[in-house]
């Protein structure tokens, strides 16, 4: 009896997740949700970014595949950032401090929001865990979603092609 319990509990698990994630073509949630800007003043919101291609990192200090994806990112930033194309990072369920340590210690210069409790995260975007990263593309819709760390190669392979032109839509 105790594991069909347990059974049914991560049925419904799966099953209030999966409603709650976002779907490829879905408008981004609460896009106008303002969260404060990590180590500046202020605060800003997804939709501060509509008219351009965002790729959203949603990350913490604490974790361990965080860091090793966070060269790649700040290398792909740097490649191909322009008026059409930025990544947003948001540190979500974190310490502001052991956040801005993180940005410093990787170099890290994209524009980063904090997600201190990981509501915004969770609930809004229908986050499993760190790090997750969301390609939104202009007019506000999810065309990637990725679980996990990215690297160099997917990001070429993933993301190029919808900067470019070349992604089949």
């Amino acid at each position: 009896m105790a594991v069909l319990a347990v059974i049914g509990l991560l049925g419904y698990g799966l099953l209030k997740k999966s409603s709650s994630s976002l779907a490829i073509g879905d408008t981004v949630p609460a896009a106008s949700t303002h969260l404060p800007r990590l180590g500046r003043g202020g605060s800003a919101s997804l939709a501060d970014y509509r008219g351009r291609w965002v790729l959203v990192n949603v990350w913490a200090s604490w974790c361990v595949p965080c860091r090793t994806e966070s060269p790649a990112l700040e290398r792909f930033y740097e490649a191909h950032r322009d008026p059409s194309f930025t990544i947003l990072g948001i540190d979500s369920n974190d310490l502001s401090g052991d956040a801005l340590g993180f940005v410093r210690k990787y170099g890290i210069t994209y524009p980063q929001l904090r997600d201190g409790g990981g509501d915004f995260s969770q609930n809004e975007l229908g986050t499993t865990g760190v790090p997750e990263s969301f390609l939104v593309d202009p007019r506000g819709k999810l065309v990637v979603h990725s679980i996990g760390p990215v690297s160099d190669k997917y990001l070429r392979s993933n993301v190029v092609p919808y900067l470019t032109g070349k992604a089949k839509q």
